[in-house]
């Protein structure tokens, strides 16, 4: 088993990330121009409940890097379970895994997504370059995508992206000019990137230790098997500011009602 450092890792998620993410270059290069410094608060990896890419199959490549779990977290509304990972060092970005749970889909639904999973090779989930291959399973025809998004938003955007980084998040904390989400939030509108505003522009609260926003999903133009294209949601960039909470310790979690309305960043209309 080849060595796989958080840099490498890091690196070719950013690398998978932009290439179907056009907003993210435009905006780092808006605050780089500002004279800000990026530092990535975390990144966030989707994945099905099912074997061999459940999340309690892809924590120990997580470990791998280096990194504990920090907490787990329950999406009732949108069926997901989620877990955060921290580095041990203290270092690194942090980690957040969702995975959605397939029997809350109907039983024709389950089986699509049962298909995919059972497509997957047990022998390629051994490292965490497995979080930068994308779909491991051939593109799904359209139909199939149409009637996976009128049960979850989510599983049909999983289907066609796959393991990758649906998000990175630029720490607020670490900028100097822009160190608050309205002047986050200003900056970006002045340069004309929507936002995601299910929830309002910034999802929690300073006494939640954690302030979120994000811009709207990329869109890009997929052909799906069988011959139809469509456009649909690839990924996102987040900003996130963290507070001390009462033992003067920087908050390191996640709020789920926040989360919950960030997940909808990637929404697809049924084009």
């Amino acid at each position: 088993m080849s060595q796989f450092s958080p840099e490498d890792f890091f690196s070719k998620l950013w690398h998978e990330y932009i290439k179907i993410t056009p907003q993210a270059k435009k905006i780092q290069t808006i605050f780089l121009n500002q004279g800000e410094t990026i530092v990535n608060d975390h990144i966030a990896i989707r994945t099905f409940d099912l074997s061999p890419v459940s999340l309690k199959q892809l924590s120990p490549l997580i470990v791998q890097l280096g990194y504990v779990r920090l907490e787990h977290y329950h999406f009732d509304e949108k069926h997901l379970y989620a877990e955060s990972y921290i580095d041990r060092e203290g270092n690194g970005p942090r980690i957040f895994i969702s995975e959605f749970l397939t029997q809350s889909l109907n039983t024709e639904n389950q089986k699509l997504v049962k298909s995919f999973c059972q497509q997957i090779s047990p022998h390629k989930i051994q490292t965490p370059a497995i979080f930068t291959q994308g779909r491991l399973w051939p593109m799904p025809e359209w139909e199939a995508y149409q009637s996976l998004i009128k049960e979850s938003d989510y599983a049909a955007w999983l289907s066609v992206m796959g393991l990758r980084a649906n998000h990175f998040t630029i720490s607020v904390n670490h900028l100097k000019k822009y160190d608050t989400l309205p002047r986050v939030n200003q900056l970006l509108l002045d340069n004309g990137f929507q936002l995601n505003e299910s929830g309002g522009l910034i999802k929690g609260t300073q006494k939640q230790y954690l302030e979120q926003s994000s811009t709207v999903a990329d869109q890009i133009k997929v052909t799906f098997s069988g011959g139809d294209s469509h456009k649909i949601s690839s990924c996102y960039y987040e900003f996130a500011k963290r507070y001390r909470d009462q033992n003067n310790q920087l908050f390191e979690g996640f709020v789920v009602q926040s989360a919950d309305k960030i997940f909808e960043s990637t929404k697809t209309s049924e084009n």
